[in-house]
């Protein structure tokens, strides 16, 4: 009985130690496993911040390059005004009223005609436009057309009061303006750069639909020209 006794003391001393080492080696264990989920967690964090941060740099770059595609636009779109400009100042230089009949002798003096009421009334809304005064441009084109109904002026005073209306972000008054053009004045030089002007002031405001359809019009049944060019810039900012 006492030998019985003696040998399961050091036994159970056995089993314990055995038993305290796996409890041991169980904390240990899931203190790694716990440090290791930390890790991982720590590493996914990581991930989705640098996933973030790529999203974030090519959504900028993204813009940028609309950005950049947009100013073209815009450049290409003022280039074409000035010419616009110019080509009327021209024009009314070089209208019958201002030319000479025949060629004077020399030294002989040159009768220049004066400048009819309707003249003067377009060259100072146009002066107004170029000046940047697009308020008191409006109101000399609105003046212009109002008391020179059959002028062959008529036109380009209504596609440049679009423009001064435009130019205020008064987008639904220049969209009735160059509708009208387009509705009056097919045959005109200004009916395709009222027809982009339309299209826009419909995504100036917010009819996306709309300008889509109106810049796809331009690009599918005017290929070639400057202004189907822009409605295709504009419908590759729009992701179209």
């Amino acid at each position: 009985m006492r030998l019985i006794r003696t040998l399961a003391v050091p036994a159970t001393a056995a089993l314990l130690a055995i038993g305290c080492s796996s409890q041991d080696q169980l904390k240990k264990v899931e203190q790694e496993v716990g440090d290791l989920k930390v890790e991982i967690f720590r590493l996914r964090q990581q991930a989705e911040e640098t996933a973030k941060k790529a999203e974030a740099e090519q959504k900028a770059a993204a813009e940028a390059r609309a950005q950049d595609r947009r100013f073209q636009a815009d450049s290409q779109e003022s280039l074409r005004q000035v010419q616009e400009t110019v080509r009327v100042m021209n024009n009314r230089l070089n209208s019958p009223g201002r030319a000479n009949a025949g060629v004077p002798a020399a030294g002989a003096p040159v009768a220049v005609a004066p400048a009819s009421d309707e003249d003067k009334a377009f060259q100072s809304a146009t002066l107004d436009y170029n000046k940047g005064s697009y308020g008191l441009a409006a109101e000399g084109f609105q003046l212009f057309l109002k008391n020179s109904p059959t002028s062959a002026r008529r036109p380009e005073a209504i596609y440049f009061l679009g423009l001064s209306h435009y130019n205020q972000r008064a987008y639904d008054k220049g969209q009735a303006a160059f509708e009208q053009v387009l509705r009056e004045h097919a045959g005109s030089a200004q009916f395709l750069p009222a027809k982009l002007k339309r299209a826009q002031c419909l995504l100036k405001q917010g009819l996306k639909p709309a300008a889509a359809k109106a810049f796809k019009e331009l690009v599918e049944g005017f290929q070639g020209t400057p202004e189907a060019r822009t409605a295709q810039q504009e419908l590759a900012d729009l992701g179209l």
